[in-house]
C-alpha cells in the first residue's frame, strides 16, 4: 500500500470514534458498553452526517492523491466520481440505518431480529456491487481499462478498511 493510502488510517480512526460513541449513546443506561467503549460519549444523527460528508471528501482527496490522472481525464472523471459517490451515498444510509439499528437494539435482539438485520446488510452489501458493476462501463468511457482498475482497487480498499473499523467497534450479537 502506499504512503498515501496510510493516510485513510487516520480517516478510519476518527470513524471508528464516532462508531464507538454511536453504540454507547444508543444503548446508554440499557446494557454495558462493549470493551473498549467510550463510557457517557455522545453522538446525534447530525454529528453522524457530518463525520460521513468529511469520510466522503477525504476519501475524494486519497483516490486523487493516488490515481494519476490527465487534465482531460480529471475534467472528465470527477463528475462522474460524484454521481457515483452520489448514489453510493443513498446506500450507505441504509448501511449506516442497519448499524443505528443494531446498535438500538442490542440486548434484545432474537433470532427473527437478527435475521432480519443480516438479510438487510446483505441487501445493502449486493446493492454496492450492483452500482460498481453499473459504473464499470461508465468510468470506462472516461478513462483507459487500468485506470478504471485502480480506481475500483482505491475504492474497495478504503471502504473495506472503514467497514471493518465501524464493525469492529460493534459486539457480537450473541454476547448480547
Amino acid at each position: 500500500m502506499s504512503k498515501k493510502l496510510l493516510v485513510a488510517v487516520m480517516l478510519i480512526g476518527a470513524c471508528g470514534a464516532g462508531a464507538t460513541t454511536l453504540y454507547t449513546q444508543t444503548n446508554a443506561g440499557s446494557q454495558p458498553a462493549p470493551a473498549g467503549a467510550q463510557s457517557n460519549a455522545k453522538i446525534s444523527d447530525q454529528d453522524i452526517a457530518l463525520m460521513r460528508k468529511d469520510l466522503r471528501a477525504q476519501k475524494k482527496q486519497l483516490v486523487a492523491a493516488n490515481l494519476s490522472l490527465t487534465t482531460d481525464q480529471a475534467t472528465k472523471f470527477w463528475p462522474v466520481y460524484d454521481q457515483y459517490i452520489a448514489e453510493q451515498t443513498k446506500i450507505h444510509d441504509q448501511k449506516y440505518a442497519v448499524i443505528k439499528e443494531f446498535a438500538t437494539s442490542w440486548g434484545t435482539i432474537d433470532d427473527a431480529k437478527a435475521a432480519e438485520l443480516t438479510n438487510r446488510a446483505l441487501a445493502v452489501d449486493q446493492q454496492v456491487t450492483q452500482l460498481r458493476v453499473k459504473y464499470v462501463p461508465i468510468f470506462s468511457k472516461v478513462l483507459p481499462g487500468k485506470q478504471v482498475a485502480t480506481f475500483y482497487q482505491i475504492d474497495r480498499r478504503l471502504q473495506m478498511m472503514v467497514d471493518l473499523q465501524l464493525m469492529s467497534q460493534l459486539p457480537l450479537v450473541q454476547a448480547q
